[in-house]
């Protein structure tokens, strides 16, 4: 427990980072969810989010919504 609550103290940037990664990661798998229906794969999801490695929110964003166009234009 106290190197948890040191490395909160003394890296707080990463807790937040780490926080804000993941709830983008599943606000975009519950609106896949909701755009594909029956056509989501979450193996299919999980291997495009790491596939990708690290990156930007915003590419991020882009990556998310041309997965979800491309299912949907493709069937």
């Amino acid at each position: 427990m106290r190197v948890e609550v040191s490395r909160y103290m003394c890296l707080p940037g990463q807790a937040t980072a780490y926080y804000i990664g993941y709830t983008k990661i599943l606000e975009a798998r519950q609106h896949a969810m909701a755009e594909l229906g029956v056509q989501f794969d979450l193996k299919e999801f999980h291997n495009l989010l790491l596939g990708n490695g690290a990156m930007p929110l915003d590419i991020f964003d882009q990556v998310i919504t041309g997965f979800i166009q491309s299912r949907v234009e493709g069937g």
